[in-house]
C-alpha cells in the first residue's frame, strides 16, 4: 500500500525533533495538555512449562478490579505486555507475526474493546509483528513509535494498519508523562540516536500506580540503559521487565542499581535458540536478592496492584504470591549506611572499614525502604 506522506514526515520531524531537543538539554520537562497531548535462574515459583503463545483462561472477573493490572503475555520469543487500569487499557508490543491472533483473542478475554496507547517499542518482528492485527481489531486513541524505519515487510504492514485506522504516530519524548485512569506512565527512552542499532532504539516507559512502578524498556541493551540512568528521570521500580528477553546484553549492573526492582519479568520463549535468558544474566540477579518470574516457565504473568502492594497471578490459574512484601528484596536484613554518600553496604564490604565514624550506622530493615529513604546500593558489594 502507498505509504501516506504524514508516515514519511513523522520519522524526519521525530528525529530532527528528539536530537534537537537532546541537544539543548530538554528531555527533563513534564508534558501537558489532555486528552490529546501528556499529563503532565528459575522462576521462584515453580517450574510449570507452558506452550508458546498460549495464554490461559484467567477472566479479567477473577482479578482485582480496582486497581492497575500488568499482564506479561506469553508469546513466545517475543514480548506483549497489557496493562490496564479499570477502564483504560494500553498495549507495549505484540509478538512475531504468528501471534498476532493470539494477542487478540487474549485481549478479548480480558474484556478489551478498545486502547488508550498502542507502543511499538522498536521495529524488530518479535516486538512489532502482531501490532497490526492488534490495530485492525481495536479502537485505538494513540499509537507511538520510536522515530527509526526499517526496511521490513512486518514493519510496513504496521503503518498500513495505522494509515488504514487513520491514525497518526506520536513521538517518544522522553519526560513526558501521559495518564491511564488512575495510573501513569513516563517516557524514559530513546535519549540519542543509535543508528542501526535497533534493540537501543527501543522506547522505555515507567508505569507508576499509587506506590507502586513498573519499568519497561523493550530491548535496550547496557548502552541504552546507560543513557536512561543519565537522563534524571526517576528510575526506582517494583517490576523491571527485563530487557532483550534476559540477554546479557541487557539488565546492567548500572541500569539495575537505579531501578533496583523486586521482581524481574523475563520474556522469551521455551526452549528458544537464542539461549535467554542468559546464564549470566539469572546469576546476576540471583546474587542480588531479586525475585524472577519467567513467561517461558508459568505462561502468561499478571502483576495486580493496590498501589501499595504487588500480587502476581498466572493466567493458567493461580496465586503465585499474596504480596510483593515476599520477595527477597522485601527481607529485613543487616545493612551498613554512609550517611555522606548515601550508599548503603553489606556488612563484610570493604569499604564499610574505610568509613569514618560519624557517618556509619548499622541499619537492620528492607532494602526496598532504604532506597525509598533515597540510599543506593554500593556498586562493589552489591547488597
Amino acid at each position: 500500500m502507498k505509504r501516506l506522506n504524514f508516515l514519511r514526515a513523522f520519522y524526519v520531524f521525530a528525529a530532527v525533533l528528539a536530537f534537537s531537543l537532546c541537544l539543548a538539554g530538554c528531555y527533563g520537562a513534564s508534558g501537558s495538555g489532555a486528552l490529546t497531548g501528556p499529563s503532565g535462574g528459575d522462576s521462584s515459583f515453580g517450574n510449570s512449562s507452558s506452550g508458546e503463545g498460549s495464554p490461559g483462561p484467567l477472566s479479567s472477573g477473577e482479578l482485582p478490579q480496582n486497581g492497575l493490572q500488568v499482564h506479561f503475555i506469553d508469546v513466545g520469543q517475543g514480548d506483549s505486555i497489557l496493562i490496564r487500569q479499570k477502564d483504560h487499557s494500553m498495549l507495549v508490543d505484540a509478538g512475531e507475526n504468528d501471534q498476532g491472533d493470539v494477542v487478540v483473542s487474549y485481549l478479548k478475554s480480558q474484556g478489551i474493546d478498545q486502547l488508550d496507547y498502542v507502543i511499538g517499542t522498536h521495529p524488530h518482528s518479535d516486538h512489532i509483528g502482531g501490532l497490526d492485527d492488534v490495530i485492525q481489531s481495536f479502537e485505538v486513541d494513540r499509537v507511538f513509535l520510536p522515530p527509526i524505519e526499517h526496511t521490513t515487510a512486518t514493519f510496513e504492514e504496521v503503518l498500513d494498519a495505522i494509515e488504514v485506522k487513520d491514525l497518526s504516530l506520536t513521538l517518544p519524548q522522553v519526560g513526558d508523562v501521559w495518564e491511564l485512569g488512575e495510573a501513569s506512565f513516563t517516557i524514559l527512552a530513546p535519549n540519542k540516536d543509535y543508528g542501526d542499532d535497533l534493540n537501543n532504539w527501543s522506547i522505555g516507559i515507567r508505569v507508576e500506580y499509587g506506590d507502586n512502578h513498573f519499568v519497561l524498556c523493550g530491548d535496550a541493551e547496557a548502552q541504552a540503559e546507560a543513557d536512561i540512568c543519565a537522563n534524571g528521570l526517576p528510575l526506582g521500580a517494583d517490576v523491571l521487565k527485563a530487557g532483550h528477553h534476559g540477554s546479557s546484553t541487557s539488565t546492567s549492573d548500572l541500569f539495575l542499581d537505579q531501578v533496583a526492582p523486586s521482581w524481574v519479568v523475563i520474556q522469551c520463549g521455551k526452549d528458544n535458540s537464542y539461549g535467554h535468558p542468559h546464564k549470566e544474566t539469572l546469576e546476576k540477579l540471583k546474587g542480588r536478592g531479586i525475585g524472577v518470574l519467567r513467561t517461558d516457565l508459568e505462561g502468561t504473568l499478571i502483576a495486580a496492584s493496590d498501589g501499595e502492594e504487588i500480587s502476581w497471578y498466572k493466567a493458567e490459574g493461580g496465586f503465585l504470591s499474596p504480596s510483593a512484601e515476599e520477595s527477597p528484596a522485601a527481607r529485613e536484613e543487616t545493612y551498613i549506611l554512609n550517611t555522606n554518600t548515601k550508599k548503603f553496604h553489606r556488612p563484610d564490604c570493604s569499604s564499610v572499614s574505610q568509613m569514618q565514624a560519624e557517618n556509619r550506622r548499622e541499619y537492620t530493615g528492607s532494602r526496598e525502604a532504604l532506597m525509598d529513604d533515597g540510599y543506593s546500593p554500593c556498586g562493589q558489594c552489591k547488597p
